[in-house]
């Protein structure tokens, strides 16, 4: 193993605590509210998820970077997180089919990087304190500068951040010639959510967040789905009027993450900012419906307000966390539409909730039969 001489760096808080570090040789600032992801695995997926747009990634896996980096893993054509904080960085990296190092990978896309962190305190803090906004910088002569300029930092709650990750042209995925179209409103998707519906017949045409529903309708879709993405629901308003027309015209409907989030605000039911969401690849859900648990993929900070949902006349919750009791699925009673906030698709994480596309083909299905 090659050694190196790293300067020292530092994480500053938005409440004034302060970590330190040392860089791993990206200079310079970078802004965000810091979250951290529990997965032991997938750090390229989750580096690569558009939903993590404007946060500082702190990875509580001791090790980040020693199976370098494979192109195919990628979710999306970016790197999405701010800047990643880490216990211990590796260089090298020993996977055979790994084009490069996950070094090389963050100092192509210019990611302020500090490793030799404290992770485990400043994970336990942010649990304590809740998520918030931070700096990492490698500027340690900075940090009475970086104070003022860290209060000017808007937070997440008001943010549209899908306008800054979706796609800004139309495009296709999957066989042209497959049995089913979904209209898919792009919010910050996923690439593994697109390969499940593609592996499952279906043709989808991929259009960006502020797509005008008829020009949606006009493709004759057999279904519509709302994608994952970063931010606060309830900004979207082009998105949530999609929705309720989607849903007003009772044509299939399937929305993960942030689309579950519009779906509900498209129903009159309210959302909001939790402590700290929801961010790793073992998170336990119920199914309601069959009583079996599932161990999901979820990365989320705001959710679904429970007892709205509860008290609404044509929603019935289908899946809740089993760490605190939050809504993580629901469907409507009398529409073609339900959706959860979590991830089926994995990438990373376990496949036990990939039934869930398999729903949403039978439910067009139906209507094709019908």
């Amino acid at each position: 193993m090659n050694y190196k001489s790293r300067n020292k760096a530092y994480i500053l808080l938005a409440d004034g605590t302060i970590f330190y570090g040392k860089s791993i040789g990206i200079e310079g600032n970078s802004y965000g509210e810091i979250c951290f992801n529990t997965g032991m695995t997938g750090y390229q997926e989750i580096f690569t998820d558009p939903s993590y747009f404007g946060q500082i990634m702190i990875t509580t896996n001791a090790h980040i970077g020693n199976y370098g980096i494979l192109n195919e893993e990628a979710q999306s054509d970016i790197i999405a997180i701010s800047g990643l904080i880490c216990k211990n960085f590796s260089f090298s990296y020993s996977r055979v089919k790994s084009k490069k190092s996950l070094f090389d990978y963050l100092n192509n896309n210019k990611i302020i990087t500090i490793s030799d962190v404290d992770t485990r305190a400043l994970v336990s803090y942010i649990r304590e304190n809740g998520a918030m906004n931070a700096v990492i910088s490698t500027d340690i002569d900075s940090i009475e500068d970086e104070k003022n300029k860290l209060k000017k930092i808007p937070k997440m709650e008001g943010l549209d951040l899908a306008s800054k990750v979706s796609t800004k042209s139309s495009y296709f995925f999957g066989n042209s010639k497959a049995s089913l179209k979904v209209a898919v409103l792009d919010l910050g998707i996923k690439k593994n959510i697109l390969i499940n519906m593609a592996d499952r017949d279906m043709y989808m045409k991929i259009f960006p967040y502020d797509t005008k529903f008829e020009t949606m309708e006009s493709w004759n879709p057999d279904g519509y789905f709302l994608s994952n993405g970063p931010g606060d629901p309830q900004p979207l308003k082009k998105a949530i009027d999609i929705a309720k027309l989607i849903i007003k015209k009772n044509y299939p409907l399937f929305g993960i993450c942030l689309g579950h989030q519009v779906i509900a605000i498209a129903n009159g039911v309210s959302t909001y900012k939790m402590f700290n969401g929801h961010r790793g690849i073992n998170h336990p859900v119920k199914n309601l419906i069959t009583s079996k648990g599932e161990i999901t993929s979820q990365n989320h900070g705001f959710a679904v307000v429970k007892k709205e949902a509860e008290s609404h006349p044509d929603i019935s919750i289908t899946h809740i966390h089993l760490n605190d009791q939050t809504v993580a699925g629901m469907k409507m009673k009398s529409k073609n539409c339900f959706s959860v906030q979590y991830h089926p698709e994995a990438g990373p994480g376990p496949n036990d909730a990939t039934y869930l596309f398999d729903i949403f083909k039978n439910n067009m299905k139906k209507i094709i039969i019908k």
